[in-house]
């Protein structure tokens, strides 16, 4: 009989080569452009409120954030723009507009309103923590630099402009009128006194006051409130 043929071993296809892993991006592990300006904002503020504008440099602040040396300039313009920048956020440290609407908006009454937002000012003024954003502002009013003008327009004025609105439907005057804007002086200046005054110094004179915070936060609110009303019983009076 013929001898059947013999069958040839077929070739296993050899399984497809799997397509090398991508060596991760060096530049994918370094903080993105809004972290790295926060890094920036938040070391130069820093800076900016233990030694000044004048002795804190683009380049210590570029050390200090670990941050390449032109980051200043690339991600803020120039040192002054920074330094403005710092300004701004150091006043939304001190109050931010969205805290205080947020703070109010469950208040109809205006008069509870502004309890709630001085007591708000009292409560900052006492803690026992201090942003280094308060520091940065309190060197801008002692020594004024060029960037007043933009702090007034883009923290201050908002934040005012909120604030003499409470107080004017308090009084049940217009904002604009001269009244409202002395009563929002007499009412603010207290609680930056307070932020400005040490602890130390005043547990030493006043030692009731540095112990009980609560009850300073009422008495201030009841004050400021008796103030406000005999403001609004004298001017409907001249009326």
């Amino acid at each position: 009989m013929p001898t059947p043929p013999k069958k040839t071993a077929t070739a296993q296809p050899k399984p497809p080569r799997q397509p090398a892993q991508p060596k991760p991006s060096k530049r994918a592990s370094r903080p993105d452009g809004a972290a790295t300006r926060q890094l920036l904002l938040e070391t130069a503020g820093q800076l900016f409120a233990e030694r000044g504008f004048a002795d804190a440099t683009s380049k210590e602040i570029c050390e200090r954030a670990g941050t390449p040396m032109a980051s200043v300039n690339y991600h803020f313009g120039s040192r002054e723009a920074l330094y403005e920048a710092a300004l701004i956020e150091a006043h939304r440290q001190v109050v931010g507009l969205d805290e205080l609407a947020a703070l109010v908006a469950s208040f109809a009454d205006p008069r509870e309103r502004l309890r709630a937002l001085l007591g708000r000012f009292v409560g900052f003024s006492t803690d026992a923590g201090t942003p280094w954003g308060f520091m940065l502002m309190l060197r801008e009013v002692l020594s004024p630099s060029n960037a007043i003008p933009a702090l007034i327009e883009k923290a201050i004025r908002p934040k005012a402009a909120f604030l003499l609105k409470t107080i004017g439907e308090v009084l049940e005057l217009n904002p604009s009128t001269p009244v409202v804007q002395r009563a929002l002086m007499f009412s603010v200046l207290p609680c930056i006194v307070m932020m400005v005054a040490p602890m130390r110094m005043q547990a030493a004179l006043l030692p009731a006051v540095a112990k009980d915070r609560e009850a300073l936060a009422e008495d201030f609110v009841r004050f400021v409130m008796a103030g406000l009303d005999a403001i609004a019983l004298a001017h409907r009076t001249d009326s």
